[in-house]
């Protein structure tokens, strides 16, 4: 019987879950091609430099500066793109998952509304959430109404079932708000490392140049090594320090919505432990 009746809840709830955010085996690869071509055809037009062979961007010329970073730099372009768009993308997702309204208000209404045994104005309450509270709560109260009514269980047993409910729902809301995540996560370190790659990159090709001119080192050379060095390093810092900041900010606001389930949910075990 249990079984059964959680079973519409399970699959509505998942259907939910995965239904949104952005498919990273899709959206990594076109943000590397973008970055290549603005890599290739905006920083690496001829304008921004100099000469011919774009080894000396224009003072001045932020483009070229960057361009002269090297190979490293579209694979740090693509670490900030994705930065970009998955903390848009987790924006988004996040904020809807929110609902409407303030999230303490709609608690405490439908702690009031259980206190009066009133299910069903619950139940409408959270149809007019439209978050993953409101989700996770919708679904507790179908067993809820579902146990008040069903003599094979004893009381202790009904509890636990309206608890393993919440868990349920909870699992199946937490996987589309976590989404992603750990992209921005690998980021925060991959960015850093890929820096440094690019910074190792600039100081050999600046040691290159100062042991091959003998006795008079090719100054011109020497200075490019260092500044694809720094360049490298300031775009891997900047990404990977966004990326913690987004990362964080995030995950204190799905902690902040767990915790508001939790809280629900224990006034729901708690309700239907003292009505019947």
């Amino acid at each position: 019987m249990e079984k059964k009746a959680t079973a519409p809840a399970a699959k509505a709830a998942a259907k939910q879950s995965t239904g949104g955010g952005l498919n990273p085996a899709l959206t990594i690869p076109v943000l590397l091609a973008i970055a290549i071509l603005t890599y290739v055809f905006i920083l690496g037009d001829a304008s921004h430099f100099l000469d011919a062979e774009k080894h000396k961007p224009k003072p001045g010329d932020f483009f070229g500066l960057i361009h002269s970073g090297g190979v490293v730099v579209p694979i740090l372009m693509t670490c900030f793109l994705c930065v970009l768009v998955f903390s848009i993308e987790r924006f988004f997702t996040i904020n809807k998952a929110t609902g409407t309204g303030n999230i303490d208000a709609f608690v405490r209404k439908v702690r009031s509304l259980l206190d009066s045994n009133n299910i069903a104005d619950a139940i409408k309450e959270c149809d007019k959430q439209k978050g993953s509270v409101g989700n996770v709560v919708k679904t507790a109260l179908g067993k809820y109404s579902l146990l008040t009514t069903d003599t094979s269980m004893d009381k202790e047993q009904k509890l636990a079932a309206l608890q393993k409910e919440v868990e349920e729902a909870t699992s199946l809301e937490l996987p589309m708000l976590e989404k992603n995540l750990t992209i921005l996560s690998t980021l925060a370190t991959v960015s850093t490392l890929i820096a440094l790659l690019g910074t190792v990159l600039g100081m050999i090709r600046a040691f290159s140049a100062l042991g091959a001119g003998g006795g008079a080192p090719d100054a011109a050379a020497l200075a490019t090594g260092i500044s694809e060095a720094l360049i490298n390093t300031a775009l891997g810092i900047g990404t990977s320090a966004i990326s913690i900041i987004m990362y964080n900010f995030f995950t204190s606001k799905i902690d902040e919505l767990t915790y508001k389930i939790d809280e629900i949910g224990m006034s729901i075990q708690q309700n239907f432990a003292a009505h019947n």
